[in-house]
């Protein structure tokens, strides 16, 4: 076991995410794990073998989460205690605590009264560990299901939502992601060979189809089966495409279907862009504020930030001299936070924040 050391989790609906940082602060490794949580709690136990089975027992850890939203809890509030109740059990006597978001940790016992601060506050880990390493900046974590958009200025986070009812509210969460999200939510209508034609309301495809076409999708970044549990090569993504719009794939060359996926990203990223310009409309970042990209999906940030006329940054500029992989440092980024924010309140107890 190692009693220097943090690992932060972020317990998703879809994924498990866990980051290991030492006692010095050196970000030793990152890792994530397919975690289909909505079929059932056994997959996360499995996801939470397979984590420390890399990682190793440790001492201490800080959790975030957004697992409470899948439907296999009756609401948010008995999802947060059944995840907590299940961590604390499977950590045993090693010490462990709950982000709840601007409250700063709180101890297992305590998430009962702070389960709908900790619901769906892993964006604002986040945000908060870049606010506290970059004073002004646009943050924005494109995932394999969600992006998250956060101002922050003077070092602080200015988000005017907590919830994700209010931060869906208000564009600061949008369900678009480069891996899970269905092409059908993409757009209604598409260009190809010559004309608009309805997209299907369908899961025929999904994002992960989408950017593996573009060739900008990373190796690993697709971990759960495809919309028809077939291969996850090109020909097969194009396939499932074309089914999208009631065609057969040999119905036109691979290169239409290429052209048909960069319209599709460039759709989604308008998407973004018009939420981040929202944000930016309130007026409380000058030009030179950068883009701070994170998530598997952070090479569309890239481009967001080209359209914004904005420089760019990458979450993972944040941790020179990291051990880890630089790709899983940013696809893992709120577990990679909240390892680091979690370092002083498991030394000197709950409610504090590393700072």
């Amino acid at each position: 076991m190692l009693p220097e050391s943090t690992i932060g989790w972020d317990v998703g609906g879809a994924h498990l995410k866990a980051a290991l940082v030492d006692g010095g602060g050196r970000l030793l490794q990152v890792v994530q794990l397919p975690c289909p949580l909505w079929q059932g709690m056994e997959h996360l136990h499995s996801a939470l073998d397979g984590a420390l089975a890399v990682l190793g027992e440790c001492a201490n850890h800080a959790v975030t989460m957004s697992g409470e939203m899948v439907d296999l809890f009756r609401d948010r509030r008995e999802g947060v205690r059944e995840l907590a109740a299940a961590l604390e059990q499977r950590f045993g006597d090693a010490s462990v605590h709950f982000y709840a978001g601007a409250h700063g940790f709180v101890a297992p016992a305590q998430t009962r009264d702070y389960a709908l601060r900790i619901a769906s506050a892993n964006w604002r880990a986040s945000a908060e560990l870049v606010a506290r390493r970059i004073p002004a900046a646009l943050f924005v974590d494109i995932g394999s299901t969600t992006t998250d958009i956060a101002v922050i200025d003077a070092g602080q986070v200015h988000g005017r939502g907590e919830d994700d009812a209010q931060r869906m509210a208000v564009d600061e969460l949008i369900y678009t992601g480069v891996v899970r999200t269905p092409v059908m939510a993409f757009a209604h209508r598409v260009p190809f060979a010559g004309e608009w034609t309805t997209v299907a309301s369908e899961h025929f495809a999904t994002a992960a189809d989408i950017h593996r076409l573009t060739g900008q999708l990373h190796e690993g970044a697709d971990q759960h089966p495809a919309a028809d549990g077939g291969e996850k090569t090109v020909a097969a993504s194009a396939r499932r495409l074309a089914r999208m719009i009631g065609r057969d794939v040999d119905s036109a060359p691979l290169r239409e279907w290429r052209r048909l996926a960069r319209w599709l990203t460039r759709s989604q990223i308008e998407t973004i862009e018009h939420a981040c310009a929202r944000a930016l409309s309130r007026g409380l970042l000058d030009d030179e504020a950068p883009v701070v990209g994170a998530g598997t999906g952070r090479f569309l940030a890239v481009e967001l930030a080209v359209r914004l006329k904005r420089p760019y940054r990458d979450f993972v500029s944040l941790f020179a001299g990291a051990d880890a992989d630089p790709e899983w440092i940013s696809t893992c980024a709120p577990a990679v936070a909240v390892a680091y924010l979690g370092r002083t309140a498991n030394r000197h107890g709950a409610g504090s924040v590393d700072r």
